[in-house]
């Protein structure tokens, strides 16, 4: 009896491409979940979960994202220096102003997995504040 088998991609075999993304007037969440699976490689066919299979992204226009309802007034982001009283707040609107494109890597980061495919699928991804980026060279290749 003849079994039809399973297609498991290898890395080597894995065809990459840069894909290049206005953020302009873009929502954040809806945004960041596009370019996690780009990251992942889940658009394509031949996806593998324990292989990194994603592509390349570069967004541009970070500075001009868009979000819905009070967010920009009451969504707080929040790190921890460890040490006691070390716990800072910080509205997103406080932070789209000092550091634009910080707002877009965190919401992608959190929709891809903590481990080491996750870590090397947020290595491909550059975010640019402006319209500008220096990455004329691998989108030509794409």
């Amino acid at each position: 009896m003849l079994r039809a088998r399973t297609f498991v991609a290898k890395h080597d075999e894995v065809p990459r491409s840069w894909h290049l993304i206005n953020a302009e007037g873009q929502i954040l969440g809806r945004l960041a979940s596009q370019i996690a699976v780009l990251l992942r490689g889940k658009h394509k066919p031949i996806f593998t979960p324990h292989v990194d299979c994603g592509d390349g992204v570069v967004v541009i226009n970070a500075e001009k994202i868009r979000v819905t309802g009070t967010k920009m007034e009451t969504k707080i982001y929040k790190r921890f220096s460890g040490y006691p009283s070390g716990l800072k707040e910080e509205p997103l609107n406080r932070l789209l102003n000092r550091r634009p494109t910080e707002v877009l890597r965190r919401a992608v980061t959190g929709m891809l997995p903590s481990n080491p495919l996750g870590r090397q699928a947020g290595r491909r991804l550059r975010i640019y504040a402006g319209p500008t980026h220096p990455h004329e060279a691998q989108l030509k290749h794409a």
